[in-house]
């Protein structure tokens, strides 16, 4: 059963930063955003859209190495991502392999309606590229 929910000026408003945002994005950092914009809306709220975003498959939720669930406005489908560990910056990836890979070790240990969450962590051409950049400045 799919639920329907009011649309406020507040869910909008986290929907549009969300729109613009090519990195994930915790609610605080989410919060912090609508406040540069001029947005009245509080934090408590921030999380309340995010998660109602998230049950509704609007958004993708990832948790980051310290537990902190960070979000990003993706695609539809099932999809992996390549995230940049200095930027954030985030590419969408599939992974055909992975998904093979998922259904035959499932398959081999009897269970049915395997899912998967995978997600690559590396640093990007232009954070790399400063890195060498700032090595090269170094004495």
């Amino acid at each position: 059963m799919t639920v329907q929910r009011r649309s406020t000026k507040q869910r909008s408003a986290v929907s549009a930063v969300l729109d613009e945002a090519d990195a994930f994005l915790s609610a605080q950092d989410l919060h912090a955003r609508l406040r540069d914009r001029g947005e009245a809306v509080g934090l408590a709220t921030v999380y309340r859209a995010l998660q109602a975003l998230a049950e509704d498959g609007d958004v993708d939720v990832l948790r980051t190495d310290d537990g902190e669930a960070v979000y990003r406005r993706c695609s539809t489908g099932h999809h992996h991502h390549l995230v940049c560990r200095r930027c954030g910056r985030t590419v969408e990836v599939e992974g055909p392999t992975v998904e093979s890979w998922a259904r035959r070790i499932g398959a081999e240990h009897g269970f049915t309606e395997v899912e998967h969450v995978v997600e690559v962590f590396g640093v990007c051409a232009s954070c790399s590229a400063q890195g060498v950049a700032d090595q090269a400045t170094r004495p």
